[in-house]
């Protein structure tokens, strides 16, 4: 019977911090190679050893940039998030939209302004409205929910 092999600690808790390199194999400076301290697989590590190469040996960005494993735009957007944030920085960031962006505070109090006036008027009522009033498209249960959260919200207060 085959025995499943337990993962490596570090490599789970690199993916779990969202610091897992998505392409070690491509990191080809020397001193990750060599040193067992480097970790190829620790993104924010790479990033930062990029950085420095840069900014304290002098290394030409293109050259870093390609021996990191990164492109010249990705070794920008590191800098900048390193000086803007340190070594938080330079973790990957969730994936996927950051908040509401079509339901905006200034939509939804419109649309409960709305409900109010109006107690026979539902959510799904309101698509249209908002689409003429606001120029975008939302699906009912979307408005349901911001709605209710909204509700929620305001009693928490």
């Amino acid at each position: 019977m085959a025995t499943r092999r337990s993962e490596d600690p570090k490599l789970s808790s690199l993916r779990e911090t969202r610091s897992l390199n998505p392409h070690p194999e491509k990191v080809a400076d020397a001193t990750f190679l060599q040193e067992e301290f480097f970790d190829a697989r620790d993104a924010v590590q790479v990033k930062y050893e990029m950085v420095r190469a840069v900014v304290v040996d002098g290394d030409s960005v293109t050259e870093a940039a390609a021996r990191f494993g990164y492109s010249r735009p990705a070794y920008y957007q590191a800098l900048t998030a390193l000086a803007a944030s340190g070594l938080a920085g330079l973790v990957a960031t969730k994936p996927g939209p950051r908040g509401r962006h079509k339901l905006t505070e200034e939509v939804l109090a419109w649309a409960q302004a709305q409900l109010d006036a109006d107690p026979v008027l539902k959510p799904a009522g309101l698509i249209d409205p908002i689409a003429t009033q606001f120029g975008i498209r939302v699906h009912p249960r979307s408005v349901e929910r911001a709605l209710a959260r909204r509700r929620e919200h305001s009693k928490s207060r």
